[in-house]
């Protein structure tokens, strides 16, 4: 019987693969991959760059790896092979050579197993080797700070230098998707790691904190064996903690392992997508240790930080790109740090495949095939028609001069979403709004962001009003 090839193996991926994405994506993700050589289960491909490679990682590996298994069976694996031409029109750093190779395993995701215990293994007495699940992409020097982020960065770097003896502990971090909780709690561990190697330091996701508690607890029931291993940790980073709601015997395992590193003097880091208060689903005893620490939340970043973040991954990847363009990219993806991050990636994918200057056209492009047309065409008169009825006034009295708390505090909620939410000037919204100049509108937009530090409730009603324009 003749040997499957690699190409074969690849082009019937490819032929399933084009069927599950969508085909923006197909044609700039998943095609430019290149089948170079099969070896036993083991496939190696070739993709343009490293962060082409971190995206397929991050977004398409757990379809790419299951249609793998299908042809070359369950021990199948993916290595890459990365390689940057000079022809490319895009500035690489000059230490950078015209041919760099990296092969890295995929990560079996669903498939992780407890790692090497001592309890289970009598007779073995030097000290634990655990892996930490570390990605050192993220690290505090890729993690841009701006005003949504501060606070829980300047906690991340007192946990650093001192873990498990801060008032941080737990930090609880908290936010939707996107906006960094995953980046910043790694970052954390990897200087943990960097300043004390002897600490034993472990990220885990929340779904396979379950997996593992079903493998060991029910099917092989070594419940002890499992809590010992989580209680030798000195920092636990436990990602996704929503994901044990209405999970009670997890709940109750990861109630024991909290208890144990707390006395215990070890640091605990958790990630979620809302605050401690929000939380649905989990038992009270284990909420009310959430909030024994720190919780801070992660916000969407400004047009500042916004540019900072381009800024830093542009640089990262080798790009070059105009002020011009940066500005453009930042005033049009108000999401979070996921889309930013996509936008740059498909802007650059573009102009490698289609061999074009990266120019301000080809970001327009882009823009329009990314940015809803819905937010692109919001107007401050649906801003102002929405935040009156919110506010019970008259879009009237928002035009008028009167300085009544509740109207003039309407105008500045006002102003603060048309800064966020549309693509004006200060002067044009000022303009539209009664004829304010410009830095009564910067005046406005900077009073609603401090009230929002402060009140919480204020907050709340911001928000909400957010939700409701972008939905519409």
């Amino acid at each position: 019987m003749k040997e499957i090839t690699h190409t074969q193996v690849w082009t019937a991926c490819l032929e399933k693969l084009r069927k599950q994405v969508s085909q923006e994506d197909f044609l700039t993700w998943i095609k430019p991959i290149k089948a170079v050589k099969l070896k036993d289960s083991t496939l190696i491909v070739q993709v343009p760059s490293d962060y082409f490679r971190d995206h397929i990682e991050e977004n398409f590996i757990d379809i790419i790896i299951p249609e793998l298994r299908l042809l070359l069976g369950p021990k199948a694996k993916l290595l890459y092979g990365v390689m940057v031409t000079r022809e490319q029109k895009v500035t690489i750093p000059s230490n950078t050579t015209s041919v760099h190779k990296q092969e890295i395993p995929v990560k079996m995701r669903g498939e992780m197993k407890m790692p090497f215990n001592p309890w289970a293994v009598p007779g073995i007495q030097e000290k634990i080797q655990i892996d930490s699940n570390l990605n050192p992409i993220y690290s505090f020097e890729n993690f841009v700070e701006g005003e949504c982020n501060r606070l829980a960065r300047a906690a991340g770097l007192s946990i650093a230098d001192n873990p498990g003896k801060n008032a941080f502990n737990p930090l609880f971090i908290y936010g939707g998707p996107g906006l960094g909780k995953t980046h910043l709690a790694q970052a954390i561990g990897l200087a943990v790691k960097e300043r004390y190697p002897e600490k034993i330091v472990l990220y885990v996701n929340a779904h396979t904190f379950q997996t593992q508690y079903m493998e060991y607890a029910g099917v092989n029931n070594q419940l002890t064996d499992f809590l010992h291993f989580y209680q030798m940790v000195d920092l636990l980073i436990l990602d996704d903690v929503q994901e044990f709601a209405s999970k009670a015997g997890t709940q109750k395992a990861f109630f024991h392992i909290f208890n144990f590193l707390h006395q215990n003097g070890k640091q605990l880091v958790l990630t979620s997508d809302c605050a401690p208060v929000d939380l649905q689903g989990l038992e009270q005893r284990l909420l009310s240790r959430f909030k024994w620490g720190l919780s801070v939340e992660l916000t969407k970043p400004s047009f500042s930080t916004r540019v900072d973040i381009l800024k830093l991954k542009s640089a990262n990847d080798g790009i070059v790109l105009s002020e011009e363009i940066l500005e453009y990219l930042a005033e049009n993806i108000r999401g979070n740090v996921r889309e930013i991050e996509g936008t740059l990636y498909s802007l650059l994918a573009h102009a490698t495949f289609n061999k074009e200057k990266i120019t301000l056209q080809l970001a327009k492009r882009i823009i329009d095939n990314i940015v809803p047309a819905e937010r692109l065409e919001l107007t401050v008169e649906a801003i102002e028609k929405k935040v009156a009825e919110y506010f019970g006034v008259e879009v009237e009295l928002i035009h008028s001069k009167t300085r009544k708390r509740e109207v003039a505090q309407a105008r500045q909620v006002i102003m603060y979403l048309c800064r966020v939410l549309t693509k004006l000037s200060l002067s044009t919204i000022g303009a539209s709004i009664g004829g304010r100049d410009h830095a009564t509108v910067l005046h406005s937009c900077n009073a609603v962001s401090d009230l929002m530090e402060t009140d919480k409730r204020f907050k709340q009603n911001v928000n909400e009003l957010l939700r409701m324009l972008n939905q519409e």
